[in-house]
């Protein structure tokens, strides 16, 4: 493992306490940049959590970790030669801040230098064919060589063929559990390898086993990490087009491999040309859309503005709460409009979001479109 790179870093006491956070129920990566905010740091937050979610018409309090279980996790991530990187420390993947709601910490094994090539992804099906293969392992070798690192989920098939073509030139494996829990286990060694010579890294927390829930999530962060994302084998509603479509949210280049009409595992591929994928055939038709990105790894611009400074109004009342629910639906809204229909102060409607959050039910969707849970799925 490398050592951290010179700039701001948290002390021993904030990652902890960071850990601990964003290990507590309902806090995801937009509730805890809220609660950072909104309180000055995550040990103020922490205090502050059981008065926000019963603010919030949480039905029960979460269990918050304590600093012996954070303390715990620390500790087993030193034990695997693994390390936690904050967002805003010099090692957290630059172009990964660039997402809508990152995560706070990233936990990594490796090379953190391996963030500094231009990355870009390689996804497919995992039970590709042999042609697939092939092509998936020749794309990241070509790119390898010139000069990018291959991001991909360290699954059967194109993904495991990705990081193959890529271990001597520099590949990123995002896990969908813990880093001590590889899934599947037939790749271990090939985990093993990449933390050797590029990086794996997760959000999930050490001894985590994946669910199927999690992969998504892990998607997420593969197509977060690219600059580009390229599709070369995948059914309907696989998910690479997960990927792919997370991709083309955040602004990223979306790149796919055509096949053959007969083939279910090029239904995706060939859905995403029709709707507009760049084709791609051998790496030069990558690189040349890349390469305008590539040289100084210019970054997508924000997407979504930071919230307001929650000390800018006074905080909101209960009638307040009331007009934000009653404004809310499970139909997904974007916030700037419930800014709008409400007529309150954009810090004040981010508290409530807030408070709804971390009370269980407020649900986040892509585009900072937010809706209200309903009672049953409570």
């Amino acid at each position: 493992m490398n050592k951290p790179a010179a700039g701001p870093q948290l002390s021993d006491r904030q990652r902890l306490n960071w850990l601990r956070l964003i290990r507590t129920s309902n806090v995801g990566p937009a509730s805890f940049r809220d609660l950072v905010n909104r309180f000055g740091s995550a040990e103020t937050a922490i205090e502050m959590l059981p008065e926000v979610m019963l603010a919030g018409g949480a039905n029960r309090l979460v269990r918050i970790p304590s600093i012996a279980e954070a303390e715990t996790e620390l500790e087993a991530a030193r034990r695997h030669g693994a390390r936690f990187i904050a967002i805003g420390e010099p090692d957290y993947p630059a172009i990964l801040k660039r997402m809508d709601h990152p995560p706070p910490l990233l936990a990594v094994k490796g090379n953190a230098a391996v963030f500094k090539l231009p990355p870009v992804a390689i996804v497919g099906a995992r039970n590709a064919s042999l042609a697939g293969i092939k092509m998936a392992r020749t794309l990241a070798a070509e790119l390898g060589r010139n000069g990018y690192a291959v991001i991909s989920g360290l699954a059967r098939g194109i993904d495991t063929a990705a990081h193959h073509g890529s271990l001597d030139t520099g590949t990123v494996g995002v896990l969908a559990g813990g880093l001590d829990k590889p899934y599947p286990s037939e790749n271990i060694p090939l985990c093993e390898e990449i933390a050797e010579r590029g990086a794996i890294v997760s959000e999930m927390p050490f001894g985590w086993e994946p669910r199927a829930q999690d992969f998504p999530r892990r998607n997420r962060i593969v197509a977060g990490m690219a600059l580009g994302l390229v599709v070369v084998e995948a059914a309907n509603r696989s998910g690479s087009l997960i990927s792919a479509r997370l991709a083309g949210e955040m602004g990223r280049l979306v790149f796919a491999v055509p096949g053959s009409p007969l083939d279910p595992r090029a239904a995706g591929t060939n859905g995403l040309l029709k709707d507009g994928a760049t084709l791609v055939t051998e790496a030069a038709d990558m690189l040349e859309a890349l390469s305008p990105l590539a040289g100084s790894q210019p970054l997508p611009p924000d997407k979504f503005e930071e919230p307001p400074d929650f000390s800018a109004t006074p905080p909101p009342v209960d009638n307040d709460r009331a007009r934000v629910v009653e404004a809310l639906a499970p139909v997904p809204v974007e916030i700037d409009e419930l800014i709008r229909h409400t007529g309150l102060h954009p810090a004040q409607i981010f508290m409530i979001l807030l408070e709804l959050d971390l009370a269980g039910r407020l649900e986040r969707h892509s585009g900072g479109r937010v809706s209200l849970v309903s009672p049953d799925e409570r």
